[in-house]
């Protein structure tokens, strides 16, 4: 266990529990002060837990250790638990409903930042499988950022509310099917044409075969929880269904974070869907926050003030704007804001850094270019509502109503008070009342 706190409950013989338990103390004392710090002026509480976990990492407090195995594994039940999360918000249907426009901004919002990504880390020094894996954290989306300023500004309900909300959701899919396919080059696969459709069909195969197979069995096994009267039955079931999905895929060759996100679409539909969302979110205040942490306890902060890694974090930060920015304008028969569609598409924030974490518990990310993704992720996710704000205008008269429901913009913005994204995506987009 790390100092100083191990050595106030160092045990003589046996396993330093009591040091272990100070130290998740710690961090979720840390995690907390620091996400109501950053959210009272205005930004997500991700990026409170994520500087708090910088804080106590070894090149500033020392008292976390992200490689300590108890932790590790709270951190990977964390990741687990966000992804299920994120399944359960994501309305596939929406995709349809949203349309071309949607699709295409998605696609673009993809493409773009991949392709310049790879083309800077490259450009920079970087080796080939680096790159990769930095060009990839470029494409995610942290749609529950965007959502929340959204809904706080009246916008929400708008087209490009619509577009923006469609196009997380293709985001959603295709990035966690782009996680697999570099999971796999980095494990060592090589990058072949046969590697990769091998690894995104393994990937787009069992999300297709767990939502099949995984709606036939759940729907009447969460019909029975919800009648036995207990009110964790649901909770206990729909989160042991989750981690069943990531057991099974990681045995199929897949990433872990896609049975759990499989789970969550499973769910999505289900009448115990909002009950399910509150008890996960409950589990996640206290999983998540240390997967955070530990990812900022991976930041060698003299490495990230290199000039090497400001010089790469500056150019991934001008690419990962830029190339979100200019997907907003991919449908250009759509007449409404343009801009402000892009922007909603900036933020990077908790998706970002599955990637970066992945980066390093393969041994690719490392010193620079940890420390420039970091940082990429960092600014994407602190300009996005500024940018907004600027660009959207005042809040239109009764926007961002009080609303009791809970998920995964819980979990990322720290919000009590969220737009409701499901509901948007279910009905509104749908036309219904």
């Amino acid at each position: 266990m790390t100092a100083p706190w191990a050595a106030l409950a160092a045990l003589p013989n046996g396993p330093d529990v009591p040091g272990l338990l100070l130290v998740l103390a710690a961090v979720l004392a840390a995690t907390k002060v620091g996400g109501e710090l950053v959210r009272r002026v205005g930004q997500p509480a991700v990026l409170g837990e994520l500087l708090a976990g910088v804080l106590l990492g070894g090149s500033v407090l020392g008292v976390l250790d992200p490689s300590e195995p108890v932790l590790h594994m709270l951190s990977e039940l964390g990741v687990l638990v966000l992804l299920f999360a994120v399944g359960l918000g994501t309305d596939l249907r929406a995709l349809r409903r949203v349309g071309a426009m949607a699709l295409m901004v998605g696609t673009a919002g993809i493409l773009l930042p991949f392709a310049g990504g790879f083309a800077v880390a490259r450009a920079l020094g970087a080796t080939p499988l680096t790159a990769l894996v930095v060009a990839a954290a470029l494409t995610a989306t942290s749609i529950g950022i965007s959502a929340r300023v959204l809904g706080d500004l009246g916008r929400l309900q708008d087209d490009e509310g619509h577009i923006v909300l469609g196009a997380a959701v293709f985001d959603d899919v295709i990035g966690l099917v782009i996680l697999a396919v570099v999971g796999s080059v980095v494990a060592g696969e090589g990058i072949t044409a046969g590697s990769v459709t091998r690894s995104a069909f393994i990937a787009i195969g069992f999300v297709v075969g767990a939502v099949v197979v995984g709606t036939l069995i759940m729907r009447p096994l969460m019909a029975v929880a919800s009648r036995v009267g207990d009110a964790g039955a649901v909770g206990v079931l729909a989160l042991g269904f989750a981690f069943v999905t990531a057991a099974l895929a990681a045995r199929a060759g897949s990433a872990m974070i896609i049975g759990a996100f499989a789970a969550g679409l499973v769910l999505h539909a289900t009448p115990q869907r909002h009950d399910i969302e509150r008890w996960t979110t409950s589990v996640g205040h206290v999983l998540v926050p240390v997967f955070f942490a530990s990812v900022g306890a991976e930041v060698d902060v003299p490495a990230l003030l290199s000039p090497a890694a400001l010089g790469l974090g500056a150019a991934l930060i001008a690419v990962a704007i830029v190339g979100k920015v200019a997907a907003g304008y991919a449908p250009w028969w759509f007449t409404g804001n343009k801009l402000l569609v892009g922007i909603a598409m900036v933020p990077r924030g908790e998706v970002g850094l599955i990637f970066a974490q992945m980066g390093v518990a393969a041994g690719v990310l490392v010193g620079a270019e940890f420390g420039a993704v970091i940082l990429m992720v960092v600014v994407t996710t602190f300009v996005t509502p500024l940018l907004l704000g600027m660009v959207a205008g005042p809040p239109r008269p009764g926007s961002g109503g009080p609303d009791d429901d809970v998920g995964l913009d819980e979990l990322v913005s720290g919000a009590k008070q969220r737009p409701r994204r499901a509901t948007v995506q279910g009905r509104h987009l749908g036309g219904g009342p």
